[in-house]
């Protein structure tokens, strides 16, 4: 089943991008065997990757997200494509601080201070890279951040992750609102209200059983010529595509001094993949021939 939807309202005032991301990160959750404030950050970047992957304009584009800080989680990051395929990993999975005076997940004291980085590669010579200085770590905001100063769009991100008594991920999603050139101030006023009084996004997704009817639910109330249409579903979804054969050009690319050094020393390689924690083994004559490739014999 499709979890997101894309909409725009009647005026072509603004673009909306909703998902429910729910099994997703939970599924990233069994696989890094995160802890809640972990699971909280990781999550929330996946799902703010997801949903910029969709905004490619070709599916087999491909772009990255990189939030990096100075707080115990150290670096988060997000990869994802055009497709809705997203992966990705906390560099410390067993990250845990007390809960804010709300009660909430620290996951801004989780990342701390630092930065947010874009690469995108649109299969032409050179990758787009746009960078920002951190807001406030909590992910959303700093997304918005980075839509307003690198690509100059008008943006409200709202992502969230919210784990259950049992420590699964009970309800995970986003939302990206992007203000459309020319948008009519009466729409953009009444929307502004309408999400000042959302309150959390993950508090109305178990309420509902699918991304047009949570579309419905935080917007339907919106007066109807500014009410938002869905263009467009689509699914976001965990997919590493990790192989032997991309490892085996991961070995080769570190050049012949290293690998001989491999053979040497090693005997052979192991080689883990950081996104879905697979491994792969390499023993002496699977490296040497990798070693003839490297010089190419």
């Amino acid at each position: 089943m499709n979890n997101t939807v894309i909409a725009v309202d009647p005026g072509g005032s603004y673009r909306l991008y909703l998902t429910v991301t729910t099994e997703m990160v939970q599924e990233a959750k069994n696989i890094h065997k995160t802890t809640n404030l972990a699971t909280a950050a990781l999550g929330r970047v996946l799902t703010g990757a997801g949903l910029m992957g969709l905004m490619l304009k070709d599916e087999d584009s491909t772009l990255t997200v990189q939030v990096k800080g100075d707080g115990p989680g150290v670096e988060i990051l997000a990869s994802a494509d055009g497709r809705g395929r997203v992966k990705g990993y906390i560099a410390d999975p067993d990250v845990e601080l007390p809960l804010k005076a709300d009660g909430k997940l620290d996951v801004g004291g989780a990342v701390g201070k630092g930065t947010l980085t874009v690469i995108k590669d649109l299969k032409l010579k050179e990758p787009y890279l746009g960078r920002i200085d951190l807001v406030s770590g909590e992910i959303a905001e700093d997304l918005a951040h980075y839509f307003l100063l690198s690509e100059q769009q008008p943006s409200s991100v709202a992502l969230g992750v919210r784990i259950g008594p049992d420590l699964n991920v009970q309800a995970a999603g986003g939302m990206i609102l992007q203000v459309l050139p020319g948008a009519q101030e009466a729409c953009l006023d009444a929307l502004e209200e309408r999400i000042a009084a959302l309150g959390s996004l993950t508090e109305h997704i178990p309420r509902v059983h699918s991304p047009a009817e949570l579309m419905d639910r935080i917007l339907g109330d919106l007066p109807p010529p500014y009410r938002p249409r869905v263009l467009e579903e689509r699914n976001i979804r965990w997919h590493c595509g990790c192989s032997e054969e991309r490892m085996e050009k991961a070995l080769i690319s570190i050049g012949e001094k290293d690998l001989e050094q491999l053979i040497r020393e090693d005997g052979g390689a192991e080689i883990v993949c950081q996104f879905c924690l697979g491994k792969y083994q390499f023993d002496r004559k699977k490296m040497e021939a990798l070693l003839r490739e490297a010089r190419h014999e």
